[in-house]
C-alpha cells in the first residue's frame, strides 16, 4: 500500500508537527506501507533532500494551469522510475492532506481549485482521500465555492477542526456523512525538552507570527510589533523572565529580534526540531503567541496562554479549551493588557487555569484518538 502525505512541510514547524503526528500513527498501524510525498522546488517547504531523508519516496507531481503535469513521468521507463523510487499519482492508494489552513478566501481560490481537480481524479482512480483536521473557509466567491463543493463530493473523509470551519464548509456543501468535526490532532504528540532550556532565564515564552503583519489589515498589521513589545516589557517588569521562541523562518526571526530589542534585550531561542519546540512550550510558565500550533502545543500541555490571531481558528481554539477570554487584540490598551498578563503570571491564577486547561486537553485528546479510528477505517478500505 502506498500512502501520500501532502501539504505538510519542513519550514513551518506546525506543518512539520502535523507530519510527525501522521507518520507516527500511520507507520505504527501500517508498517508495511510505503510513504510518498511530492517534493517542491529548492528553498520551499518540501525540498527533495528533506523528503528523501525523512524516509519518503518522491512523488512525481507538478500542478500547473489546471493540469497535473507530474503524470508525464509515466512516459519514463518503469525500470528507471523504480531505480529512483519515483511514485506516480496513479500508484497512490491513500492521500492524507494536512494543509492546516489553505482552503479559504484568505489564501485565494488556487489551492481549492487544485484540490477539486485532484480529488475528482483520485476518485476515478479509486484512491482514498482524507483531509485531516484543519481550518476551512470562509467561502464567498463563486469559483472557490464551486471548487470546495466538487472537492467534498469526491473526498472520503473531511474533518473541519472547529465549529466555525464546520459551518463555513457545510454552508457550501450541506450536511454530509463524510464530514466529521475533530480537534487539532497534534495534541497527541509528546514534546522533548532540550537540555539548553534554562528555567532561571526562560519563564514566559513569546511566539511571534509574521502572518499578523502580512495577513491583517493596516491598523492591526502596524500595531502587532508594538503590541508584542508591550507584552514583553510588561512581563519583564513583573519579573516573569520573558524569552522569545522562533517558530518559523526568517520573518519570524526578524520579529523576534525586533521584540527583543524593543524590550531591552530578551533571550531569543531558534530551534529546528518541532518536538523540542513543543517541549520548550510545555516547560514554560506561560505563553503569549500568534502561531496556531505553538498555542496548541502550549494549551494541550496545560500551559496558560494568551493569543492574538489573524483568523477565526484562534478564537475557536481557545473556546475548545474553555478559555475564550485568552484571545486578545493588538489594539488593547496597556491597562486592559496588564489585567490579562497579571492573571497569566500570578502563581495561584496560573495554577488554576493550568488545571482547567489539562481537563479540557484530556477531553480533546480523547476526540483525537477517535479521529484516528475514523482515519484507519478509510485506509482499511484501500487494502
Amino acid at each position: 500500500m502506498i500512502i501520500e502525505i501532502r501539504k505538510a512541510g519542513f519550514v513551518n514547524k506546525g506543518a512539520e508537527l502535523m507530519l510527525r503526528a501522521i507518520m507516527e500513527k500511520v507507520q505504527a498501524a501500517y508498517p508495511e506501507a510505503l510513504l510518498t510525498m511530492a517534493p517542491t522546488h529548492s528553498g520551499a517547504s518540501m525540498p527533495f533532500r528533506k523528503v528523501v531523508d525523512h524516509g519518503f519516496y518522491p512523488k512525481a507531481s507538478l500542478y500547473r494551469y489546471g493540469f497535473q503535469l507530474g503524470d508525464l513521468a509515466r512516459l519514463a521507463p518503469r525500470k528507471l522510475r523504480e531505480m529512483y523510487g519515483l511514485v506516480l499519482d496513479r500508484d497512490v492508494d491513500v492521500v492524507i492532506d494536512a494543509a492546516g489552513f489553505s482552503y479559504s478566501d484568505q489564501w485565494g481560490d488556487r489551492s481549492s481549485r487544485e484540490l477539486a481537480h485532484s480529488a475528482a481524479r483520485w476518485r476515478k482512480q479509486g484512491t482514498k482521500v482524507i483531509l485531516m483536521p484543519q481550518a476551512f473557509g470562509p467561502y464567498t466567491g463563486k469559483r472557490i465555492r464551486k471548487a470546495i463543493l466538487r472537492a467534498v463530493d469526491n473526498i472520503d473523509l473531511v474533518m473541519p477542526r472547529e465549529q466555525t470551519s464546520y459551518d463555513y464548509l457545510t454552508d457550501v456543501t450541506g450536511e454530509r456523512e463524510n464530514i466529521h468535526q475533530y480537534p487539532d490532532f497534534t495534541n497527541l504528540v509528546e514534546g522533548v525538552v532540550p537540555e539548553y532550556l534554562d528555567r532561571d532565564r526562560h519563564g514566559v515564552c513569546l511566539v511571534p507570527n509574521y502572518r499578523m503583519v502580512d495577513k491583517t489589515d493596516g491598523s492591526r498589521s502596524s500595531a502587532y510589533l508594538p503590541f508584542m513589545v508591550r507584552c514583553a516589557q510588561q512581563l519583564r517588569e513583573k519579573g516573569a523572565k520573558p524569552f522569545i521562541l522562533v517558530h518559523e523562518g526568517a520573518n519570524d526571526r526578524w520579529l523576534a529580534d525586533q521584540i527583543s530589542e524593543g524590550a531591552g534585550g530578551l533571550p531569543v531561542l531558534v530551534e529546528d526540531d518541532p518536538l523540542k519546540i513543543k517541549g520548550i512550550l510545555g516547560a514554560s510558565f506561560a505563553t503569549i503567541g500568534s502561531r496556531f500550533h505553538g498555542l496548541v502545543s502550549a494549551l494541550s500541555q496545560g500551559v496558560p496562554s494568551l493569543a492574538t490571531g489573524w483568523s477565526h481558528k484562534y478564537q475557536e481554539l481557545f473556546r475548545d479549551y474553555g478559555f475564550p477570554e485568552g484571545v486578545v487584540s493588538v489594539e488593547d490598551g496597556d491597562k486592559q493588557l496588564a489585567e490579562k498578563i497579571d492573571r497569566l503570571v500570578d502563581e495561584r491564577a496560573n495554577r488554576e487555569l493550568s488545571d482547567s486547561l489539562k481537563k479540557e486537553s484530556a477531553r480533546l485528546k480523547s476526540r483525537s484518538k477517535a479521529m484516528w479510528d475514523d482515519v484507519f477505517a478509510v485506509i482499511d478500505q484501500s487494502r
